[in-house]
């Protein structure tokens, strides 16, 4: 299909509920979803509940600042996850060591630091972050360090988000929404469009504009 088609295909409710079901249940918002059922009276698919439930308790450890508690339940689910993933494991260990830090716990996060995190330093892809993290230990308010993105609610939430993934994909279950995708083939339509009709046609897509109006 021509991507200058798109604009005149219609979308209809059903389809837009559906997407935004997708993603509320890929996200763990499990009540959410369930008050968009009782009020659209759209058909929840069929999930693992269960699975649902230790993924956002698992979220939840990591954005409420408990990492170590998110490697524990993560590992109960299957040993092999974080041996399998060892960026997602190092990413986990170092928000850990940060809550130390951010703790006023500066002789523990070393000892961890020494224990846990070390071993990665002998993987190159691993270093600049590595070196990052420690680094923060010289500074009295790490907050106002240049590795102040380590300790962001963003960052925090990629890991996340990346370890959902990871949970989703154990299970067999896809680890991108169908709204993720859409987005992704809007993204590479525009960069279509643009190619064909000049940069000054077809802007680069951008959710945030688009959502401002």
């Amino acid at each position: 299909m021509d991507p200058r088609q798109l604009e005149h295909i219609v979308v209809k409710d059903n389809d837009i509920q559906s997407i935004v079901m997708s993603y509320l249940l890929h996200n763990c918002f499990d009540e959410t979803a369930d008050s968009l059922a009782s009020t659209t009276g759209i058909h929840q698919p069929v999930i693992d509940r269960d699975n649902l439930e230790r993924r956002k308790q698992i979220m939840h450890c990591i954005l409420e600042k408990k990492a170590l508690k998110a490697v524990e339940l993560t590992e109960q689910l299957g040993q092999e996850l974080l041996e399998k993933n060892k960026g997602l494991h190092f990413d986990l260990l170092c928000l850990h060591f940060v809550e130390l830090i951010c703790d006023g716990k500066s002789k523990e996060a070393l000892e961890f630091a020494k224990t846990s995190l070390a071993p990665f330093g002998m993987v190159q892809k691993y270093v600049g972050k590595l070196e990052d993290a420690i680094a923060l230990l010289a500074y009295e308010d790490p907050e106002k360090s240049p590795m102040f993105y380590l300790l962001s609610s963003e960052y925090r939430q990629q890991v996340a988000d990346d370890l959902n993934r990871t949970l989703l994909e154990h299970a067999n279950q896809p680890s991108y929404t169908p709204m993720e995708r859409l987005l992704q083939q809007v993204t590479v339509t525009r960069q279509y469009l643009t190619e064909e009709n000049g940069k000054d046609a077809f802007p680069p897509f951008s959710l945030k504009d688009y959502v401002k109006g």
